[in-house]
């Protein structure tokens, strides 16, 4: 019997986190060809999250859950959960019943066929605003444009991954994550499937407006260096002109004489000229700040509490028992 881990990174889901768990159990009592393990990264909640968490443990021996030592995001959530996923596959699946469990069986149907990523894309959101489906829309767009690698639109985190697939983004151990745009990175053989998001099981979002952004240009300068390209040009262009106004006003000024009228112009040629310089400085410091925040190599996490590793702990405590009696 194939083991399937069902990755849920959470992050204050208590308001939901009970009734995803029932949901999860329903489902999985219907594929009864596989054996499923429930491993919930918690990370870093301020609420009870851990705490009914540990309560599915005590009744059910197929739930596992990595406790970080505080909130480090969703990304270094899912790389802490690929880290202890030891399943034949893994399928990740936020905790706020927005994705649709009943989808496992199909996913499984087509890894069984031979596909490596079986992603999920959403062709409807539901509960969410206009706004923010058109800025998502045009996000995706303009990183496919500007990507090396292929970005598959409106797929998020919610998939199936082989093992082998796990494996693969184990060893990318970047600081500054857009575990999106590894997925294609890292190849192997994709399917695609449909859904319709649902709305939040309970609770609110907890992704930021500045944190949705962050994800956005961290996107955008981990998979492109497009921007720096602009600015090169952008620089040279700019250049370009200021020489040939420079031979302009040499030639004028030899053959006309000096001007004491222009105040107006230089000043703003000038704030123009060191807006665009710093516009540039700007960019280029968000690419070299990822340079400094990889070459600390530091950690990507830490852990709390695992649950296996207290297991084996117990388990080998009552060995020594039983040994000395």
């Amino acid at each position: 019997m194939k083991t399937i881990t069902i990755l849920i990174p959470a992050y204050n889901e208590e308001a939901v986190i009970v009734p995803m768990y029932e949901r999860l159990k329903t489902v999985c009592a219907t594929l009864p060809d596989y054996a499923f393990q429930f491993l919930f990264v918690n990370d870093g909640s301020s609420d009870d999250t851990i705490k009914k968490i540990k309560q599915f443990k005590q009744v059910d021996q197929r739930v596992q859950y990595v406790d970080l030592s505080r909130n480090f995001g969703k990304e270094i959530a899912m790389l802490a959960g690929f880290d202890h996923a030891a399943g034949d596959a893994t399928i990740i699946i936020d905790a706020d019943l927005q994705q649709p469990p009943e989808l496992f069986s199909e996913m499984l149907e087509w890894w069984e066929a031979g596909y490596d990523d079986v992603y999920a894309i959403r062709k409807a959101r539901e509960g969410e605003t206009w706004f923010k489906k058109w800025a998502s829309k045009k996000y995706y767009q303009l990183l496919q444009k500007i990507a090396k690698e292929k970005i598959y639109p409106q797929a998020g985190d919610f998939r199936l991954l082989d093992k082998k697939c796990v494996q693969a983004l184990i060893t990318l151990r970047e600081q500054e994550r857009y575990t999106k745009g590894m997925y294609g990175w890292i190849g192997f053989k994709k399917k695609e499937i449909a859904y319709v998001a649902e709305p939040r099981g309970a609770g609110e979002s907890k992704w930021k407006f500045s944190e949705l952004v962050k994800l956005a240009l961290d996107g955008i300068t981990s998979y492109s260096t497009v921007p720096l390209k602009i600015w090169s040009i952008i620089g040279f262009v700019i250049s370009f002109f200021a020489f040939a106004y420079l031979l302009f006003e040499l030639v004028k000024t030899l053959l006309f004489g000096i001007e004491t009228a222009g105040y107006a112009s230089i000043i703003a040629g000038v704030l123009f000229i060191g807006g665009i310089q710093l516009i540039s400085l700007g960019v280029i410091g968000e690419y070299l700040g990822r340079v400094f925040i990889e070459t600390k190599e530091r950690p990507l996490y830490f852990i709390q509490e695992y649950s296996e590793e207290k297991e084996e702990e117990e388990e080998e405590k009552n060995q020594k028992q039983s040994h000395a009696d």
